[in-house]
């Protein structure tokens, strides 16, 4: 039995995982730019993430082409142009994350640094402390003209 043609709209081109950094969109362009070009009308979501990927701007380039007011060499060259800075904006994107938390490690481990050192210091005085002989208060000698304590009640 063959398929209705309908039911086809609900086959899988794609995946999103926003848990990643950035958010990752695995999708079959050329399926996506096939539904668009068919009439299909994303969601706002699905829209964001088509744009993202530059679906959409093919789309409407190629719309263009359809209408005589640009060659198909002119939207190549234009998607091209726009896929290399894309993919740039996304690489230092990427790299700057990449120095953030690289950056916040070595914050935390100088802190930690600090805090076993000033740990270590403290053990170390206490253990000077500890080693010390004690220390005798020492007795107070009579003042001039008066007797000891002991020889005045003898």
């Amino acid at each position: 039995m063959q398929e209705h043609p309908r039911w086809q709209i609900h086959r899988k081109i794609g995946t999103y995982n926003p848990a990643t950094v950035p958010a990752s969109i695995v999708l079959d362009d050329a399926k996506a730019f096939d539904w668009l070009m068919k009439g299909a009308q994303p969601s706002d979501t699905v829209r964001a993430m088509l744009s993202y990927r530059g679906v959409m701007l093919k789309r409407h380039l190629q719309i263009g082409v359809g209408k005589s007011a640009i060659t198909q060499e002119q939207a190549d060259a234009k998607l091209a142009e726009w896929g290399k800075t894309k993919s740039d904006k996304i690489q230092t994107k990427i790299e700057g994350l990449s120095n953030a938390k690289q950056s916040a490690a070595k914050a935390r481990r100088d802190a930690e640094t600090k805090v076993k050192d000033a740990r270590t210091e403290a053990i170390r005085k206490k253990a000077i402390v500890a080693a010390a002989p004690p220390v005798e208060a020492p007795t107070e000698a009579p003042a001039e003209g008066e007797a000891p304590a002991a020889e005045s009640q003898a």
